[in-house]
Parts: structure tokens; C-alpha cells; sequence
């Protein structure tokens, strides 16, 4: 049965925040509201946390996992970043965007996409996401959490504790989360390519 956590989204609690990364040490797989609706978040070392991202989700191998970063700082050490990506993405970050971009030897291989050797990294705009992160000391991993059948995220926890209670360990309230999920960026080539539009403003991305 999962674990029921109500956090302040503003002002989290730190010895909630505490509980949440020493589950995610501990392997567990949480459910935590961001700043585009709900998400499925396990540390980078959990092998067996990508394998149940993708049951839950019932993705295949080729889906593009997300790193959730605190930072830029941290998120270049994951990915590679031209110049001409470093500034547009500096100017929209933190925010509800998602770029997919050649990984560095940072990330382990069973992460990345299997062909393009890319994956999807955001930095969020969510105190309580970033409470979390800045506690780990490393990025999360993550996949929206849309459920097979659906094309929205989920925006309700106490929803979720009640549809994954014995799949996932831990589910985190806090309050109202937004429903549209980020918009995707794909720009592991030259040109930046808009893959999925969500919150975030993609004009810049289409000229």
C-alpha cells in the first residue's frame, strides 16, 4: 500500500521532503505532482523503477525518459548543449518545457533512447519538485504520469492513491496541480523540433 504524503507546495515540510528521498534511496517509485500535472519519479540507479515507469505507463523501450534536473548547472552535466540551445533554453527555464538532447556518459545507457542515444531533460518551476531535488543531490527520473487509454496527466493525488496504491510506494499531495503537460523539444539534431505542445510557449522554437 502506498504512503499518503500531504506537502506543503510552497513551503514543503523538510522532514517530509527527508522521507521522500530516502524512499527514492531506498528504490521506491513515487508519484509527485509538478508544475505540469502528476509524474512517476525513481532514482537514476533504480533499474528496476525504469522497468515499472514503463509498465505503469505501458510504454515500450523506445519511450524518451526524462531527467528532472534542479538546475542548468546540473542538467549539463547530463546533456550535451550547443550554443545556440544554450541560450534558448536558458531564457525559458525554469518551466513546463522538456527538451530531449544527446546524453553525456553521465547517463546510463538503459535510460537513453536506444537508437538516438538522447534524453529528455526539464528543469521545473515547482517549490516542492525542487525542495526534492536539491535534498537528492541528483536528478529524478521521471515520466509523466498518463495511464494507457488517457493523453492528460494526472492532476489529483488522492485519484492516484487510489489507482496505483500497489504499484507505486509513495503519492504526494500537494494541493492543485495544473493538467497540461510540458511542451516537448526535440533538439538532438541542428534545428530545434517541436514534438508535443503543452504549456510552455513553443513559437521560438518554430522560426
Amino acid at each position: 500500500m502506498a504512503r499518503y504524503l500531504d506537502i506543503h507546495p510552497e513551503n514543503p515540510q523538510p522532514r517530509l521532503v527527508a522521507q521522500v528521498v530516502d524512499a527514492l534511496r531506498g528504490d521506491a517509485l513515487i508519484a509527485y505532482p509538478t508544475d505540469s500535472g502528476y509524474a512517476l519519479g525513481a532514482q537514476l540507479g533504480n533499474r528496476d523503477g525504469r522497468d515499472r515507469i514503463l509498465a505503469i505507463r505501458g510504454l515500450d523501450e523506445r519511450h524518451h525518459f526524462t531527467l528532472m534536473c534542479k538546475d542548468f548547472a546540473q542538467l549539463g552535466h547530463f546533456v550535451h548543449v550547443d550554443n545556440a540551445a544554450f541560450r534558448a533554453i536558458k531564457a525559458v527555464t525554469p518551466g513546463p518545457y522538456t527538451f530531449i538532447l544527446p546524453a553525456t556518459g553521465e547517463v546510463p545507457k538503459r535510460l537513453m533512447h536506444p537508437k538516438k542515444r538522447t534524453v529528455g531533460v526539464r528543469i521545473p518551476d515547482h517549490a516542492l519538485v525542487c525542495a526534492i531535488l536539491e535534498e537528492l543531490g541528483e536528478p529524478i527520473l521521471t515520466s509523466t504520469l498518463i495511464l494507457p487509454g488517457e493523453d492528460e496527466a494526472r492532476t489529483m493525488g488522492w485519484e492516484i492513491k487510489e489507482e496505483l496504491d500497489h504499484v507505486v510506494e509513495i503519492v504526494i499531495e500537494a494541493g492543485e496541480t495544473p493538467a497540461q503537460p510540458t511542451s516537448v523539444i526535440d533538439w538532438s539534431g541542428a534545428d530545434p523540433e517541436v514534438v508535443r505542445r503543452g504549456a510552455g510557449d513553443v513559437e521560438r522554437f518554430e522560426a
